[in-house]
């Protein structure tokens, strides 16, 4: 159906939906936007409709045409300018064509980089490679490749396995409060793997979930591709604000949060808001996705305990060892309600069976001799240190600049260009991220300085650097 102007805002005229066509719908969005643009009937510079006034217009969600609108600012047809709007891209340039000057950087290519290579200065996501035990770790993961090798084995179990469960039982219990049984945890291919496994489990396609604004980009976007409707909510120095999500969505089927240390902000869920989102959850039959981000690196006082340690049945609990051994092993465990651990082990076998059991079997050994706790406490005090000295190197450059979690911010003016600051700060081996990707309209612009990736020494002229930059493109 043609796209009327039913709003007063502008339109985007001549997009045809076929609902029985082949592409989805947010897909063909895209492609009538695309068209327009090329046929000269959306101008360079020119704004497009918001998201809600567009999916009246069409008659579609929300998160359908956000879905569209964030793959065409990654191909750079169109920019996001935050409160502003979303306004196609000054100058469009042909296919395969460069251009160096004023370009803007797409949001996701501003974080994720070159697959397999070194970690680099500020760069998030990664632990401090030097704190590693390397030599412990090589001898357990040599002696359990080699016992895979002489045993003869049939088909693992698709939960993962049992030793690496049972010793995580042990662990979440004494680090993070959370009682539960083997049964119930599932291994996983990292983050995206328990994020999908749910996804799928729940049959949360077409349906709403409330996400952190900011939060991380690569969830929306994983949650975006499998239907979902996402719901962005505002935090604030105690967290996500309950109350807000509750006057946009209040039957959403599911919230992602990041309790412990909120990414990428690093605030704590309040108390407060804990019991007033647990509470929510309860009485709409709604699901909490705790995503435990750095639940385990809290440098500031005792870790507050993990939601699924304060829950009846309604949280389902991910974590990973990317941030404390390496990312490279993609290994993370999601744990789920006792009443849905048959239900989510039966959608793992059929959907997305845990691998690699030499490793799980590997990092099983590693918790049960100690290692693991042994090695979080050097990081957290390596991490203290680092954040110490990287704020006290930063502050004459940049007094504004504030802790969050296991990283420093640097707040930029209104406009600034921090996609392509981070972008262009790749050629000097730093990483920095960019703060306007993890808000949902782009609006508020600054750089996140990971302290887990600092070298030993040397990292005042990065920051000198970065200055240099800021002053350039800001």
């Amino acid at each position: 159906m043609p796209g009327t102007d039913k709003n007063s805002g502008p339109s985007v005229p001549g997009i045809l939906l076929r609902r029985e066509a082949g592409l989805s719908l947010s897909e063909q969005i895209r492609e009538g936007i695309t068209q327009a643009i090329d046929e000269g009937r959306l101008k360079p510079g020119s704004r497009v409709p918001s998201c809600r006034d567009l999916a009246a217009q069409l008659g579609v969600a929300r998160g359908t045409v956000r879905a569209a609108y964030d793959m065409l600012v990654d191909s750079q047809r169109l920019v996001a300018k935050g409160a502003a709007g979303t306004w196609v891209t000054d100058i469009q340039r042909p296919p395969g064509e460069s251009r160096q000057q004023d370009r803007v950087i797409a949001p996701l290519a501003a974080i994720i980089h070159a697959f397999d290579s070194p970690p680099l200065t500020f760069q998030m996501g990664v632990p401090a490679n030097d704190a590693f035990p390397a030599k412990v770790w090589s001898r357990i993961l040599t002696r359990h490749a080699r016992e895979m090798v002489s045993k003869p084995t049939g088909y693992s179990d698709p939960r993962g396995s049992l030793a690496l469960r049972q010793q995580l039982v042990s662990y979440l219990s004494m680090a993070r409060g959370i009682r539960c049984q083997a049964s119930q945890v599932m291994i996983t291919n990292g983050y995206a793997g328990a994020l999908g496994l749910i996804c799928l489990a729940l049959g949360l396609r077409g349906k709403a979930i409330w996400t952190e604004d900011p939060g991380y980009l690569l969830a929306r976007k994983a949650l975006t591709l499998a239907g979902v409707e996402t719901i962005p909510v505002a935090v604030d120095e105690q967290g996500l604000c309950v109350e807000e999500g509750i006057r946009q969505a209040p039957d959403a089927a599911a919230v992602l949060v990041t309790p412990g240390q909120q990414a990428p902000l690093g605030m704590t869920l309040s108390l407060e808001r804990r019991a007033a989102l647990l509470a929510w959850a309860r009485r709409h039959g709604s699901w909490i996705i705790e995503d435990d981000y750095l639940g385990e690196l809290q440098l500031e006082g005792r870790a507050a305990p993990a939601l699924a340690a304060l829950d009846d049945g309604c949280v389902l609990h991910i974590g990973t060892f990317s941030k404390t051994l390496s990312p490279s092993l993609r290994l993370g465990y999601l744990v789920v309600p006792a009443h849905q651990a048959a239900h989510f082990g039966e959608a793992a076998a059929l959907l997305a069976p845990a691998s690699s059991f030499v490793l799980h079997n590997a990092v099983a050994e590693f918790l049960l001799e100690g290692h693991f706790m042994r090695h979080l406490r050097r990081m957290k005090r390596l991490y203290n240190e680092r954040l110490i000295a990287l704020l006290a190197a930063l502050q004459p450059l940049f007094p504004q600049a504030s802790r969050a979690a296991l990283a420093v911010i640097i707040a930029l003016p209104e406009g600034c260009q921090d996609t392509r600051i981070a972008h262009e700060a790749l050629a000097y081996g730093m990483a920095p991220t960019p703060l306007s990707v993890w808000y949902q309209d782009q609006g508020r612009r600054g750089l996140v300085l990971s302290v887990t990736t600092l070298p030993k020494e040397g990292f005042t002229g990065s920051a000198l650097r970065l200055k240099a930059l800021i002053e350039q493109f800001g």
